[in-house]
């Protein structure tokens, strides 16, 4: 088992946290949030990976000993990538309607909330 995946993916998390936390535009912080999730894409493949795993389908091919991959992993990556492309298009949704009404998307330009 190798530990460079799991780096790989606290590396992207990072570096999405990091560019969210410099961010001074609304559409770079939902694109950097987009990063940071891409990172669990990464995490979750890794954990569900093995080497020289089959399809776990069982039949002739494959026995009672055979390595397989876990279809659970896949199925929520799958799951994980829809949601992300979800989030990312409510939140830019959001920062058009912003752009719309307050002229700017900048988060420091932004004033506070009125009722």
């Amino acid at each position: 088992m190798s530990i460079f995946p799991y780096l790989v993916a606290g590396a992207i998390v990072l570096l999405g946290i990091v560019g969210i936390a410099r961010s001074r535009d609304l559409v770079h912080t939902v694109v950097c949030l987009s990063v940071a999730q891409s990172g669990t894409y990464v995490f979750l493949i890794a954990v569900g990976y093995q080497y020289g795993g089959l399809a776990p389908i069982f039949g002739s091919g494959v026995g009672r000993h055979t390595p397989v991959v876990d279809p659970v992993v896949q199925a929520l990556t799958l799951t994980d990538v829809v949601v992300s492309a979800a989030v990312t298009s409510m939140l830019l949704a959001l920062v058009v309607q912003i752009a719309k009404r307050r002229r700017t998307v900048a988060p420091d330009e932004l004033s506070n909330l009125e009722g």
